[in-house]
This record gives C-alpha cells, sequence and structure tokens, in this order.
C-alpha cells in the first residue's frame, strides 16, 4: 500500500514538472505605500517550485495603482489555463493575493486547478476535504470583507476631503492636479486651457451658439483634449457647461460643496448657460406631419399602454396600441369610433339649472371684454 502511494507521489512530481505550474502575484496600491512588493512573492513562490520540483512555465503579475482599474494580470491567467489544459497548477503567496471578490473564487474554481497557497501551507483541489474547502471559503470571506472595508474607508476619506472644499479626484479639463500647500492635492486652472473655458462659457451665454458651432470655434480657437489633442466632442462639451465645478463649487456623491479653488467663471455667467441650455431643450419639439386629436389622452383597456394616431391611405385615421408591455390583443380603434363615443358621453352631460344660474351670476360679477357680442354669446351659452 506504501509503495502504491509513494509511486502515486512520484508520478505526480513528474507531471509537475513536465507540465510545469502559474505563478500570479499582486499587490494593491495602499501596500505598495506600505513597502510591500511584487519581487518578494516572486522569490517566495519560485523557492517553492524549486523545493517541490516544479517548473514555473508563465508568471502573471498584477501593481494596482490609483490610475487603473482591473487585474490584467488575472485576466490574463485565466486565459492561458483555458488555452493550456494541460497546466493545472497555481502558485500564489495567499488567499488574499488571488481574490478579489466572489467572481474570481467562481472562476478559479471552475478551472479545476491544483491550488498552492504557500504561506497559508495548503494545497487545494476539486477533490479536497470539505473541511478543508470551508477554511478556504472564509478567508475569501475574509478577504471580501478587507476589500469592502477598504473601500469604505477610502469614500470616507474622499468625502472629507469634500466637505474641505478640496476636489477629491482627477482635474476637470480646465484644470489641473498639483500638490498645495500642506502637501494635500488640490486643482488649479489650467494655463493654456483655463481661459479658453473661460471664453467657452462666454461664447454659450451670447446664445448665438449651438453646442455643435461651439465645439468647432472652440476648437478653432485651440481647445482640445490635453494628452491626445483631439477635438473635445459636443457630448463632452454639454457636460463642461453643465459642471458648477468652473463657478468654485462642486457636486460629490449627492451633495453640492463650495471648493477653495479657483473659479474660471461667475455664478451669473453660468447660470445663463443653464437658462440658453434649457431653452434649446425646449425648443426641440419632435416635428409631426399630422396632428392627432387622441394623441396623449387614450390609454388601452387591455393593456394600459398608450394609443396613437396613424395615418393609413392618407385619408383614414387609427389608433393602434404601442404595445410596449408585449403582444396585445387590441388591434387598432378607428378615430370614427372614438369621435362617436366622445360625443356620446358629452351629450349626457347635463349642468343643472341651479349651477348654471351661479356660473352665470359669477361671471356678470367679473370684468368682460366691452364687446356687446362677446356678452350676448356668453349670455346664450345653455340657454336653450
Amino acid at each position: 500500500m506504501r509503495n502504491r502511494e509513494k509511486k502515486q507521489q512520484s508520478q505526480i512530481a513528474t507531471e509537475g514538472a513536465r507540465h510545469g505550474a502559474v505563478l500570479y502575484a499582486r499587490v494593491s496600491s495602499k501596500e505598495q505605500e506600505l513597502g510591500y512588493s511584487i519581487a518578494a512573492q516572486q522569490e517566495l513562490l519560485q523557492g517553492y517550485a524549486g523545493r517541490t520540483s516544479m517548473v514555473v512555465e508563465q508568471e502573471f503579475l498584477d501593481a494596482e495603482t490609483a490610475k487603473t482599474t482591473g487585474r490584467r494580470g488575472f485576466a490574463a491567467m485565466i486565459a492561458y489555463f483555458k488555452g493550456h489544459p494541460e497546466c493545472r497548477k497555481l502558485l500564489v503567496e495567499k488567499t488574499d493575493r488571488l481574490y478579489r471578490n466572489f467572481k474570481d473564487y467562481l472562476t478559479i474554481e471552475a478551472l479545476n486547478l491544483e491550488l498552492h497557497l504557500v504561506k497559508e501551507n495548503a494545497i487545494l483541489t476539486n477533490d479536497s476535504q470539505s473541511s478543508e474547502k470551508l477554511v478556504h471559503g472564509i478567508k475569501v470571506l475574509m478577504a471580501k470583507n478587507y476589500i469592502d472595508n477598504l473601500s469604505e474607508e477610502v469614500q470616507k476619506g474622499l468625502r472629507t476631503k469634500a466637505a474641505q472644499g478640496l476636489w477629491p479626484s482627477f482635474a476637470a479639463l480646465g484644470y489641473v492636479n498639483t500638490v498645495g500647500p500642506g502637501g494635500k492635492r488640490i486643482i488649479v486652472p489650467d494655463p493654456v486651457h483655463g481661459p479658453l473655458l473661460t471664453n467657452l462659457f462666454t461664447w454659450y451665454k451670447s446664445g448665438e451658439y449651438s453646442i455643435k458651432a461651439l465645439a468647432k470655434k472652440a476648437y478653432e480657437e485651440g481647445f482640445r483634449f490635453r494628452r491626445s489633442k483631439n477635438k473635445v466632442p459636443v457630448t463632452t462639451l454639454h457636460k463642461i457647461l453643465r459642471n458648477r465645478i468652473y463657478t468654485g463649487e462642486f457636486k460629490y456623491g449627492g451633495t453640492i460643496y463650495q471648493g477653495i479653488h479657483e473659479p474660471l467663471v461667475t455664478r451669473e455667467v453660468w447660470e445663463r448657460c443653464q437658462q440658453v441650455l434649457d431653452g434649446r431643450h425646449e425648443r426641440k419639439d419632435r416635428k409631426v406631419k399630422h396632428d392627432f386629436a387622441f394623441t396623449s389622452l387614450l390609454t388601452c383597456g387591455h393593456c394600459g399602454c398608450s394609443l396613437v394616431g396613424e395615418l393609413k391611405k392618407g385619408r383614414y385615421v387609427y389608433y393602434p396600441c404601442t404595445g410596449y408591455r408585449g403582444k396585445c390583443p387590441e388591434p387598432y380603434t378607428r378615430e370614427e369610433t372614438l369621435v362617436n363615443r366622445l360625443s356620446g358621453q358629452l351629450r349626457a352631460l347635463v349642468i343643472p339649472p341651479a349651477v348654471l344660474d351661479w356660473l352665470k351670476e359669477s361671471w356678470s360679477a367679473m370684468t368682460l371684454p366691452n364687446n356687446p357680442r362677446a356678452r350676448k354669446s356668453y349670455v346664450g351659452i345653455g340657454s336653450n
């Protein structure tokens, strides 16, 4: 029996050397500040591979920074395992180096790997005992809790910074990030784009430019993205004109804060630009070829969706159901049918004489136009 076990272990070692393993190491931006490094993890894992007669075929590294999101190394590692089914060994320092969320955990589990957690002195496979998997699952939960807590602390710090009047993110176009007094990160006007952005608001508040025309003029004047030097598109320009950060205030997390940075436009100019933007939005009424009498007044009795008017053969008006909630059994209703039903309802309306007299008296007490014909036509209403 012992000979068989030794033979199996020898076979596993031989296969490990033949097929090799994959090494994965990761540090976060916060950990880098505390002195942790990728190199230390690589040294630990390479030493472990040498002691266990494994050959590291590939190394995948993730050094996260505040400017990057996602894990390219992790994604590349998953792709490598999928493309190399003969390689099933993964070496990592410990649980929280590998997982950041439950999706990562499920992704690794689905690959049916032999996971070596070197610092935890554990080897996990799909055939591991349930107690080992339970302990590993608890560590995954702890890693997830650590990340969630770290995220909460970061958000708390950003909100505190905003409450102090400091813009807590990358500078908007027209400003640049820099280090202010006391070592705090602040934003200051861009020496090139700042004056151009001020002109941008001045041009638009006149009401003489559409957003498209403003984008063209801004580009001709040299207003463009800092790095790519590309033209600022209409959508971005619209967001700039709506952004109150240029007034000295800013909105963060749904709350408006008074910033300590230098404004590029006055509050009055910004408010005027908002009026121009709102006015242009209101004037963008959708042009319709036909004015249907019952448009936006009717809903379908079957499904509750709106009925919309359609002209057929140039003279027949129908009101089919839009069917936004699914297929509706109501095909359409002709406008003549709607007119007849509405007329019948109106004819059934009867105003009691006492109410009619009260209406006449109330109207007489009001100032009527000095037009005998208008007064006579009103008195005649309801007298028959």
